[in-house]
């Protein structure tokens, strides 16, 4: 199981420095998300500077850029980096997508999956194996001359991943996507319950394998040896769960586990801007289900137990943060992503056909 980190918006020279020091500590790869900057640019530094780590984003809002400009910038990625890039792609939400990059948004779902399929043609196109002829609802392509084909390389067959949260889009990346980069706000009952499900109900609508399908999956991992150590990050763990939880249509995260009423709560702690009060609503229990806790030489355990066999990769969400505030922690957390790269795979995963091989 491969581990990777997340790491928002940074310089090019910031990109290149983490992508060194989290190469040579021992990750699998890094992961950028896309809010005030977009990925692209600080990918290519990354990469440029580390030549084994692998790259994604997760997630690049889909519908602002047109699909054969997401499948280009995919294609140039792959190829620089000796195919180390998989394009990761969301819808975002209908606010940002109207009002702040002025694009259409709805139907979320169908758009995006005529984008995925579109993004496919024209790799796909790039590849040789057929002309660029896409005719779907929302994007219609059908021209490529010779002298716009990106040059040819051998590493085109990019991996197409969306997010997906609920059973609409979970069931239409089984059918159509590569792999699936799984919310933050998880636990174990949704995966297991919910997102594998629906996405080997997808794929069987599609005729394909669900071990086809990869789940990347970013985890809140808070680790040190005292509560003391630990309190930095559980307190962030908890904040950032309650923001997410505080999103109505994610109550059902909650309420699966018997936590009723716990998203209703959250929101009416984020609209009063009680951002303490927030994180104060996840208690323990909840904390246990959402985040994986414990001293630094068991860490790297809970996480293979609780992942591995169900999850391609997984993504430390606050490792990035972590490392800023204090860099000599970094050989810890090295620690931990070496032994979660070596240990040994289950000898059969955990949700049925549908897990990540």
């Amino acid at each position: 199981m491969d581990i990777d980190v997340m790491i928002g918006p940074s310089s090019w020279a910031t990109a290149a420095d983490l992508a060194r020091r989290i190469e040579a500590a021992g990750f699998s790869g890094m992961v950028f998300t896309e809010t005030g900057q977009t990925p692209w640019m600080s990918i290519a530094a990354a990469a440029q500077a580390a030549p084994t780590l692998e790259f994604s984003t997760g997630i690049a809002v889909a519908f602002p850029i047109s699909p054969m400009v997401a499948a280009g910038i995919a294609w140039e990625l792959a190829g620089n980096t000796g195919g180390r890039f998989r394009l990761g792609l969301g819808s975002q939400v209908k606010a940002h997508v109207e009002r702040r990059y002025g694009v259409p948004f709805d139907p979320p779902g169908p758009r995006l999956r005529d984008y995925v399929l579109a993004v496919k043609d024209s790799l796909a196109a790039f590849r040789g194996e057929r002309p660029l002829a896409h005719d779907g609802d929302y994007y219609r392509m059908s021209l490529l001359p010779a002298s716009w084909r990106p040059p040819h390389h051998d590493h085109g067959d990019v991996k197409v991943d969306i997010s997906a949260v609920g059973p609409w889009m979970t069931r239409m990346a089984g059918e159509v996507a590569d792999g699936v980069h799984v919310h933050p706000l998880h636990s174990m009952h949704y995966l297991e319950h919910r997102l594998i499900p629906a996405i080997a109900n997808g794929a069987a609508r599609a005729g394909r394998s669900p071990a086809d399908i990869d789940l990347l999956v970013p985890v809140f991992v808070v680790p040190g040896d005292t509560p003391e150590e630990r309190a930095r990050l559980t307190r962030r763990a908890r904040e950032q769960i309650g923001f997410y939880g505080s999103t109505r249509n994610y109550a059902f995260q909650f309420d699966d586990l018997g936590f009723d009423g716990t998203s209703a709560r959250l929101n009416d702690r984020l609209k009063a801007g009680d951002m303490d009060g927030l994180g104060a609503v996840i208690t323990d229990e909840m904390l246990d289900h959402f985040a994986v806790i414990g001293p630094w030489d068991e860490i790297a355990d809970r996480l293979v137990e609780r992942y591995a066999g169900t999850a391609r990769r997984i993504i430390s969400y606050l490792t990035i943060e972590d490392v800023m505030r204090d860099p000599d922690r970094l050989g810890r957390w090295g620690e931990v992503a070496r032994a979660v790269r070596s240990a040994a795979p289950p000898a059969a995963g955990r949700g049925g056909e549908a897990v990540a091989r």
